[in-house]
């Protein structure tokens, strides 16, 4: 038996260890529309299930695949979503230019000067604690 959208959104959250707030929070939604989300009370929209399948990393007709979800939205949801985002991907590009001033250490000053640069104004802008953390955590390797 199929379960609900809602049951699958709990799941999902509880894996990742986030509240109806921190859910809501990365979505710029109330915790009010995640609790109805998971009780059935409303049904999100296409935007909505494109951006909670970026987050847990699925595509989003797998989000939605054997749930209640209407069918006649789930047929206008793409075959993709963006799974990573700005915060992840600048990470990412800091760890690559790192590996590389391992390899060239004569750039090694000047890149770590501009990671750590751009990784501040990134901080200066994120709201997301867990991001934030995560630049933290970058900028500690800077130092």
């Amino acid at each position: 038996m199929p379960e609900s959208f809602g049951q699958r959104l709990g799941r999902l959250r509880a894996l990742h260890g986030w509240t109806q707030q921190a859910l809501a929070d990365r979505l710029a939604l109330s915790r009010v529309a995640i609790s109805h989300f998971e009780m059935g009370l409303a049904t999100p929209s296409e935007r909505t299930v494109i951006l909670l399948a970026g987050l847990f990393r699925l595509e989003p007709h797998e989000l939605v695949a054997d749930t209640f979800y209407p069918e006649g939205k789930s047929l206008r949801l793409p075959s993709v979503a963006p799974r990573y985002s700005e915060v992840e991907l600048q990470l990412a590009l800091c760890a690559r230019d790192l590996a590389w001033c391992e390899r060239l250490p004569a750039a090694r000053a000047e890149t770590l000067l501009h990671w750590q640069t751009n990784l501040e104004q990134l901080q200066r802008n994120c709201v997301d604690l867990h991001e934030r953390q995560l630049i933290q955590a970058m900028l500690a390797q800077l130092s």
